[in-house]
């Protein structure tokens, strides 16, 4: 099927979603991975503070590589932190992961102040802000400290000096998004709940939606509502909307949190009989369940697991070869999820969707 292809805009390369499961993360998103990770054997964390030498890499330090994150409880980042941990036991390097629970800029500002401080190997932040990250990510880099960005990045013309982004185009996907609601929707009232309206993390999607909509000429009125930082706070949010709000013809959400909340509303009020259209990003469980009976349209998958295995992999390759492999912007890509495709997601357990934390070889459909 098309739908359950990813495609990547580096030249010379084309996976399915599927072939890099079963490679268990052998990279294909614009790093030489491949060759990379064939010269490197599995093996545990290294436990003295010399790194072990993984394959035909020479002996090297246990690199401590700082994940500066906007919330680090949200389970949307469970299977990035797996990816991180596998990329690390791969690689002989360890790292920290910290932040705000709360998408609070000052404690990211703060954690990652404190990350120079320690003397961090390099850093991966999540630039959620415009300005606030610049000062930071200019003082590291300054102390010979790389910065990557991960998951959200500094906007375009912006003076952040970070290194390279890994992660979803923001805008792009919610082009996307925008295109298939007005598929779906043709005409009237649309609502889209984005937990934190400002979060560019989240931000460049609605506003990617709201340009494909304009766009495309569609009679859809669209209307931007924030929802909160917490998953109960979002599902409270979208449910009282929709009490004020019954003539909806579409809910549609750009975050993980809001769009398990639509899932629910529409699962408690059977709104899908009533011709109601809903869809959003990010495969928490209950998110891929409604998929399957019908609640949803669709989910957007961004590749979490890689947001955490590719930014340890470059900031590793940027300490061994003493600055000579500089990181590189990685598109993780995007997969519509729908009722067609859903089903290897429920079918199977495992690190790269954060459904388990078992290490196994998933075999191939």
């Amino acid at each position: 099927m098309k739908e359950s292809r990813i495609s990547w805009t580096r030249p010379g390369v084309r996976l399915g979603r599927r072939d890099l499961l079963r490679g268990a993360a052998t990279g294909a998103a614009g790093l030489s991975l491949t060759s990379l990770l064939a010269a490197c054997g599995g093996s545990s964390s290294p436990t003295s503070q010399q790194g072990q030498g993984e394959g035909s890499f020479p002996s090297h330090p246990q690199w401590n590589f700082v994940f500066v994150n906007h919330v680090t409880t949200n389970p949307f980042f469970v299977p990035t932190q797996y990816g991180i941990q596998d990329a690390c036991s791969l690689l002989g390097c360890k790292y920290q992961w910290t932040g705000s629970q709360t998408s609070n800029v000052t404690e990211m500002v703060d954690a990652f102040n404190a990350a120079i401080a320690a003397k961090a190997d390099g850093i991966a932040v999540a630039i959620i802000d415009p300005t606030a990250f610049d000062a930071p990510v200019q003082a590291a880099l300054q102390a010979g400290i790389p910065v990557v960005a991960y998951n959200a990045d500094a906007p375009a013309g912006s003076k952040n000096a970070r290194m390279a982004y890994i992660g979803q185009d923001l805008f792009q996907s919610g082009v996307q998004m925008g295109q298939r609601i007005v598929q779906l929707v043709g005409s009237g009232d649309v609502v889209g709940f984005i937990a934190t309206p400002g979060s560019l993390n989240i931000q460049p999607r609605i506003d990617g939606a709201k340009q494909a909509i304009k766009a495309s000429g569609a009679p859809i009125n669209f209307v931007e509502v924030a929802t909160g930082a917490t998953v109960d706070e979002e599902l409270s949010r979208i449910e009282a909307y929709y009490l004020g709000h019954q003539n909806l013809k579409g809910m549609f959400a750009v975050d993980a949190g809001s769009t398990q909340g639509v899932s629910q509303i529409m699962e408690k009020y059977n709104l899908a009989s009533k011709g109601v259209h809903a869809g959003g990003y990010d495969l928490l469980p209950k998110t891929l369940q409604e998929i399957n009976a019908g609640n949803l349209d669709f989910t957007i998958d961004q590749q979490p697991y890689l947001q955490g295995f590719y930014p340890v992999v470059q900031l590793f390759l940027y300490k061994l070869s003493g600055g000579l492999m500089q990181p590189s912007d990685t598109d993780t890509g995007l997969l519509f999820v729908t009722k067609n495709n859903v089903g290897p997601y429920l079918s199977t357990q495992t690190r790269f969707e954060g459904s388990s934390s078992k290490e196994q070889v998933v075999t191939h459909p």
